[in-house]
């Protein structure tokens, strides 16, 4: 009986350890999940990077003036993730960027992804969000074209380039 009693305490306890284990892997205190804005980057611990490459970027006025004009009618959906450094990197870019060029906030949702690219409430699905940061432009409803992870050329064209409806490719684009 004795022998029994301590073959299942053990294999308890083996349960305990490898439950404890996941929800260390998994949990992730400082990586957000779900629709985001501006303002929580302003809070620690993202306004370290978030202010950082915010402040450093500076995007060309003279794009910025033409990318204002074609804002009309759009509305944007990103994804990123603060775990990523694309997204630390673009994201605070994208911002800095839609600012100047007076996007208006309401026509933005920004979406925090886990490392799978996904959300618990799944803000995700049937958008094929393959790579972070993403931001999907939509006029009418329809997309009308999105950027993926990097610039092709830079921020401020393949973006102008998207809302003039001109022919672009991201960079895993190989249709």
């Amino acid at each position: 009986m004795k022998k029994i009693i301590f073959i299942v305490v053990c294999i308890f306890t083996f349960n305990l350890n490898a439950i404890a284990q996941q929800k260390v892997t998994i949990s992730k205190p400082n990586y957000l999940e779900g629709i985001i804005t501006q303002s929580t980057f302003k809070q620690k611990p993202y306004a370290n990077w978030f202010n950082r490459n915010y402040d450093s970027y500076k995007p060309d006025e003279t794009i910025v003036k033409k990318i204002k004009k074609h804002l009309k009618g759009v509305t944007i959906k990103a994804f990123m993730g603060t775990w990523c450094a694309d997204s630390r990197r673009e994201v605070p870019h994208f911002f800095k960027l839609m600012n100047e060029a007076g996007l208006n906030e309401n026509n933005l949702v920004m979406i925090a992804v886990d490392y799978r690219k996904k959300t618990t409430d799944n803000l995700q699905e049937g958008l094929n969000i393959i790579r972070v940061p993403t931001f999907i432009f939509y006029k009418k409803g329809k997309e009308i074209g999105r950027y993926v992870e990097y610039a092709k050329e830079s921020l401020e064209k393949d973006i102008l380039k998207i809302l003039k409806e001109e022919p672009y490719k991201h960079s895993y684009d190989r249709s």
